[in-house]
């Protein structure tokens, strides 16, 4: 099963691909702590689908499972799992463990 620091790398690695399609003064800062939605977000929603569908792959590449990251309990929560690296870290996590 993957584990936090593996699945954060994940993300991290979706985020840097987004960076490089960008220019040197267009460059996210990408950490645990990168805003994905809402307030002070740093992706516009088709930057965002682009790292949700590569996470999403990524996610069943390395664990065998597929998830979906889009489905209504997502977007449902209280706190939504796309806040940021750490919230949809966690939130995959989970997904994983009713999983197995």
């Amino acid at each position: 099963m993957l584990n936090n620091n593996a699945v954060q790398a994940i993300i991290l690695l979706a985020l840097q691909n987004i960076n490089d399609e960008r220019g040197p003064d267009e460059q996210l800062e990408i950490n645990s702590d990168t805003r994905l939605f809402g307030t002070d977000a740093v992706l516009d929603s088709l930057s965002l689908v682009s790292v949700i569908v590569d996470v999403e792959a990524a996610i069943s590449e390395a664990s065998g499972r597929d998830i979906s990251l889009t489905d209504d309990r997502a977007m449902s929560q209280a706190v939504s799992p796309f806040s940021d690296v750490s919230s949809l870290t966690a939130y995959i996590l989970l997904l994983l463990l009713e999983a197995a």
